[in-house]
């Protein structure tokens, strides 16, 4: 499926990528929902209730986009994101005692990033990096439903690694469903930012013999590297189960590719 095939969110004066030159805002879903479920660690911004605090608070979650509603439909529709947290944080509390409308719920931003490349330029004016970030606009509400709370628990297990759900204790105990609280986003705006290529140089610099003799100029490709999988003190098991080790290959062979793909601007 294209980009073009995709549902989009709306542009409006938030969510717009400002980029003069080469254009680097997306803003279907496709694009977007793809950062966000296979970035590790979401950002959530959020106000905080003392009216005396300017400053928005921000942590890092894990999160997980889909449709509770439309378990089949493909990332490239509008989807819900779910972020997962113990009920005691400041958010999930805010997240259930929203001071804003009940029918909106928590204004929250949540922001997604890969870095694909270190771009090394003849000025230090021209470094850059390859990359692939995502910024969502939408309004949080707990998940009261007991049989979506554990589908969200699911979806947010397996983002983590592949079938780890079933391949762990389930289905959790009755104090681990209360202590745990999942945030449903209804996602209102959302816009991606991307990056790749290699290094964009001055013309006058580029005619400089002397400076292009001296000065190394390319990418770095980078993606986050799995290492081998170390067993805990405490394991029973032999062998590292087939689910880490075919995770562990699929995502560094895929995080290089992405990485080396960006330099030529694929």
């Amino acid at each position: 499926m294209t980009d073009s095939d995709s549902a989009t969110y709306p542009k409006l004066p938030r969510n717009t990528v400002q980029r003069y030159g080469k254009p680097r805002g997306k803003y279907d879903c496709k694009t977007i929902h793809e950062i966000v479920n296979t970035t590790q660690v979401l950002h959530v911004s959020f106000p905080t209730s003392d009216p005396t605090d300017p400053f928005p608070a921000m942590i890092p979650m894990l999160g997980f986009m889909a449709s509770f509603s439309s378990p089949d439909a493909p990332i490239s529709e509008p989807l819900d994101l779910y972020l997962h947290g113990y009920i005691s944080s400041r958010l999930m509390r805010l997240g259930k005692t929203s001071p804003t409308d009940e029918e909106e719920g928590l204004p929250l931003t949540v922001a997604a990033t890969h870095l694909d490349g270190l771009v090394l330029a003849l000025t230090p004016n021209h470094h850059s990096y390859n990359y692939r970030s995502a910024i969502l606009h939408g309004y949080a509400t707990p998940v009261e439903d007991a049989d979506e709370k554990l589908w969200a628990m699911e979806k947010i297990t397996n983002g983590v690694v592949d079938d780890r759900w079933a391949n762990s204790r389930i289905p959790p105990t009755k104090t681990e469903m209360t202590s745990t609280q999942i945030l449903r986003v209804r996602v209102v705006d959302a816009s991606a930012k991307i990056r790749n290529g290699g290094p964009s140089d001055d013309r006058a610099d580029m005619k400089n013999d002397e400076l292009r003799a001296k000065t190394w100029i390319g990418v770095v490709p980078t993606w986050t590297a799995y290492g081998t999988p170390i067993e805990s003190p405490e394991n029973k098991v032999k062998k590292v189960p087939e689910h880490i080790a075919k995770f562990v290959k699929r995502e560094n062979e895929v995080g290089e590719k992405t990485a080396v793909s960006a330099v030529k601007g694929e």
